[in-house]
């Protein structure tokens, strides 16, 4: 039996990809594990979202997952003070984060870091200047002092070895996969109504879902549907996610300059238990990013039996297969005609439906967990 810790940091705080993947992660690990303690550790204090995060992880019956708040300052104390002192104190075998592993922690606690991505090796353009020191500064030290690198697909766990020239026996890799809880969300025709009512969404739509950073190319969907607009008549764009983090302020300037303002709908965040009927409710899902470490909206948008285009990069390639249409992400024009081909061939549409309903069901948060478990045993 080993004690494991798990950064549960963003669980709560809209963070989308991430947080999806140590959410889910995590409700599975609940479901096959009865062994190991679990020490799930946030910086969250109110007990109210502490009972509803145990809620959703379906824990609260868990005996051996442990929901534990460690207050702090901000999250470089976490890493400096706070999360070493409690791995001593509670004798850590293992300790699951991304990305930045903590300092000080005792070399004891073997130490696993997932990676979603590498993109700001590749586009630093796109990152603010203060995170992009940061990430070059604290991720090679921190892929130095971890035990185990997982990255989120075998591109990202090529591309990990590749850049930083890490032992390839040290990298491993998982696949995302759709949460059960988007599974089992209603579609019906009463609850698509509801969200588009909610969210002020037009009858006929193509849809983006995710964050608003620059890497995500929105600008070129943008261009695609400008060009490919007059012959669509009343069909609209939405564009859904925070402006938070990193936001693409060209965004805003494009939507201006080319008169988009009532074509495009910006809906903001959509809250999880309303993504599968807003996915269900679009005749098209597209995801242009220019780099990606996987791409969770694919499979979101496939298993909602949604047709999709894609940017054509390897992570792409790697979860859709030959279930979605591809484009080169730096050819807006490509993308346009792509568009066109889906919306003026029902045939098609039904085709990548079907294929993409296909593709998604050999991705599962169960196989995954299975996987981290067998990670967290070669630890030991």
């Amino acid at each position: 039996m080993s004690t494991i810790g798990i950064d549960m940091r963003n669980i709560g705080k809209k963070r989308t990809g991430d947080e999806a993947v140590f959410f889910n992660l995590v409700k599975n690990l609940a479901e096959i594990d009865n062994s190991n303690e679990y020490e799930l550790l946030t910086d969250i204090v109110d007990e109210n979202v502490l009972c509803g995060i145990k809620n959703s992880l379906n824990i609260e019956n868990k005996p051996n997952f442990n929901l534990t708040s460690l207050e702090t300052a901000n999250r470089f104390v976490w890493n400096f003070w706070t999360l070493p002192k409690y791995a001593r104190k509670k004798h850590l075998d293992i300790y699951l984060t991304q990305y930045i592993t903590p300092f000080f922690i005792p070399r004891t606690t073997k130490i696993i870091t997932i990676i979603h991505d590498i993109s700001f090796n590749f586009y630093p353009q796109f990152i603010k200047w203060r995170d992009l020191f940061f990430l070059k500064l604290l991720i090679p030290l921190s892929l130095r002092r971890a035990d185990k690198i997982v990255g989120v697909s075998k591109f990202t766990h090529d591309e990990i070895i590749k850049y930083y020239k890490i032992d390839p026996q040290k990298v491993d890799w998982i696949h995302n996969a759709v949460s059960e809880d988007f599974m089992v969300q209603d579609v019906s025709e009463e609850k698509i109504k509801a969200v588009k009512e909610k969210y002020n969404l037009p009858e006929k739509f193509i849809l983006y879902l995710g964050t608003l950073q620059p890497r995500k190319n929105i600008v070129a969907l943008l261009e695609a549907y400008n060009l490919a607009r007059p012959e669509m008549e009343e069909m609209k764009l939405v564009i859904a996610g925070g402006k938070g983090h990193n936001f693409d302020k060209n965004i805003e300037k494009f939507i201006k300059k080319y008169k988009l303002e009532k074509n495009i709908i910006m809906p903001g965040f959509i809250d999880e238990e309303d993504k599968a009927a807003v996915m269900k409710a679009a005749q098209l899902f597209v995801f242009p990013s220019f780099y990606e470490g996987f791409g969770i909206p694919i499979l979101e948008a496939m298993s909602a039996g949604v047709p999709v285009i894609a940017s054509d990069i390897p992570p792409h390639r790697e979860i859709a297969g030959k279930a979605v249409l591809f484009f080169n992400p730096n050819i807006p024009g490509e993308l346009s005609q792509k568009i066109s081909e889906i919306m003026n061939s029902s045939v098609l549409r039904e085709n990548l439906a079907a294929e993409g309903l296909k593709q998604a069901e050999k991705f599962s948060w169960k196989r995954t967990a299975e996987k981290m478990a067998e990670i967290f045993k070669r630890l030991k």
